[in-house]
């Protein structure tokens, strides 16, 4: 039975949203024990300096050339082999094999290269650590290039996946990859050093890899050397990655120097801005992410279709249940920051001082939540289209703008200017990608979001008033000086607000929440069972 579980496909938006939600949810959640092993176990010091730091490169050449290719090209075409939970084997795996041939090829060599020159690329990356601690990032990456090939087939499997909507085996793949880093933590570091961490990750990625070869297997998958690369599908995809690919160079380049600029700032500032990034993509990858991934099989079928009616109305119906649900996230993690970083973070060495840095940070990463979650619907809306030019050109002007800001802020605010300037490119991004999409299709059905996301502002701000409310009341039975007592405010305090927040929109009348509601009792609760294969939500 459990077998037949994972291989189901996903009938609805709401569903597989929820579905890739939860899973992305444990994922997190595991990434987050990850974090608070790290953190207790090395500090915010040198050590998760370097670790994080030899990440910026492999993990660059992984996305330009894994994610940024795929996410814009792979889904769009293979969708011509698939519809309505009919697969064309025969051109969809013909076609799947050479992407895979070419994403694999491609990579061994930019990981050769990578390797080769690990030394002037940890100085470039970390411009502000001495010759010693350079070393160690050196050393880091080049295993890190290794588990990231693992992860490149991994990735190209999991694109399958999404098309033919079999989304929880794909939502797997994820937990078992944090559960490798972890046990590198746990057991290499004993033996190798930290150097241990970086073999973490590449039992991590052998692990990610594994969970996708299996669901891979059961649709019938055979891999095969391709007799001919360059079809015309695969020409296509070429072309679409192109752009996708300078794109996502862009907003790593971002990135890069953001770890440049905070190399330069106090010790421990690479750390505590990863650390705060982590934990603010936390719920922008359950949710963003989530919806972008559910609805995309949808929209690119509509857009091949020229059905822009039914383009409209799915995205609008993905977008208002996204806002409804990133809302309260916005107002949990900027009230109860501090709860936060203490519970997930602090212990060991981790002290007071990192706390306070690291919740300052996300602060102003949780400003951005709503925008950056957007994105990846409004990215994907145009990937849909088989536009991949578009966030390029968007990405280029933001990039501009977090630089200038990102050397700006920190001069006066330190690590938390960066998260400043990340979060105000993230606002300027959504704005353009939606005054964008909104040309391309007629509407977003702006109609439909906004009476709802006005009652849904009314409900968030009652919500943020009975979270302020509800903090004071656990101090006289509780001590702030244990784990357990800051754990306990924080959950009683976020659980008042979320039943207010529910309580208001309900009596407001929010359609969202019906829809969020039924999309759960039919992917759990088994309620309901869909009639659809697409569209609905």
């Amino acid at each position: 039975m459990i077998f037949h579980l994972l291989q189901r496909e996903t009938k609805t938006i709401a569903g597989g949203a929820i579905l890739i939600g939860a899973l992305s949810l444990a994922s997190r959640l595991v990434g987050l024990l990850r974090d608070r092993l790290f953190a207790s176990t090395f500090g915010a010091g040198d050590t998760l300096d370097v670790y994080y730091a030899a990440f910026r490169i492999p993990d660059t050449v992984f996305a330009l050339l894994v994610m940024g290719a795929l996410s814009a090209s792979f889904i769009p075409i293979f969708m011509k082999y698939y519809s309505g939970g009919s697969l064309d084997e025969l051109g969809a795996w013909k076609f799947t094999n050479r992407i895979l041939w070419l994403i694999a090829g491609g990579y061994v060599v930019l990981a050769v290269l990578g390797m080769a020159f690990s030394e002037p690329l940890a100085s470039l990356i970390a411009p502000g650590f001495g010759a010693f601690k350079q070393s160690h990032v050196a050393a880091f990456m080049r295993v890190m290039f290794l588990a990231q090939f693992f992860l490149a087939i991994s990735t190209v499997f999991g694109s399958v996946l999404q098309a033919t909507k079999r989304f929880l085996i794909f939502s797997l793949a994820p937990v078992f990859y944090n559960v490798g880093i972890i046990l590198g933590a746990l057991f290499f570091t004993d033996s190798l050093g930290p150097i241990g961490l970086a073999w973490g990750v590449v039992l991590g990625a052998v692990l990610h890899l594994g969970a996708s070869a299996y669901g891979m297997r059961d649709l019938g998958y055979r891999f095969e050397r391709p007799k001919k690369l360059f079809d015309p599908d695969t020409q296509k995809a070429l072309s679409l990655m192109g752009p996708r690919v300078l794109g996502l160079g862009v907003a790593q380049i971002q990135f890069v120097i953001l770890s440049i600029i905070a190399s330069s700032l106090a010790v421990g500032s690479v750390a505590g801005f990863q650390l705060a990034f982590n934990l603010q993509f936390f719920p922008v990858g359950i949710l963003g992410v989530s919806y972008a991934i559910a609805v995309f099989p949808v929209l690119s079928e509509y857009a091949h279709a020229e059905n822009l009616e039914a383009f409209r109305n799915a995205f609008a119906s993905a977008m208002r249940q996204l806002l409804y649900l990133v809302i309260p996230a916005t107002i949990l993690f900027l009230l109860l920051r501090a709860q936060i970083v203490r519970v997930v973070l602090g212990g060991g060495v981790f002290g007071w001082d990192e706390t306070i840095l690291v919740a300052d940070t996300l602060a102003f990463f949780s400003l951005s939540f709503f925008a950056q979650s957007m994105n990846y619907l409004l990215v994907r809306g145009l990937f849909a289209f088989k536009d991949s030019v578009t966030p390029l050109v968007v990405g280029v002007i933001s990039a501009m703008v977090m630089v200038l800001a990102a050397f700006s802020f920190s001069k006066s605010y330190g690590v938390v200017g960066l998260a400043m300037a990340f979060s105000l490119t993230s606002i300027i991004q959504t704005a353009l990608l939606w005054v964008i999409l909104r040309l391309r299709v007629g509407s977003l059905g702006e109609s439909q979001i906004l009476p709802g996301l006005f009652r849904m502002t009314v409900a968030g701000i009652g919500m943020g008033l009975a979270v302020q409310f509800a903090k004071p009341f656990t101090l006289s039975i509780l001590s702030l000086e244990t784990f357990w007592g800051v754990f306990l405010q924080g959950l009683f305090a976020g659980l008042i607000g979320l039943v207010a927040y529910v309580g208001l929109t309900y009596a407001l009348k929010t359609e969202e929440l019906q829809i969020i509601r039924e999309g759960f009792d039919r992917k759990f609760l088994r309620r309901f069972r869909p009639t659809e294969t697409t569209g609905e939500v």
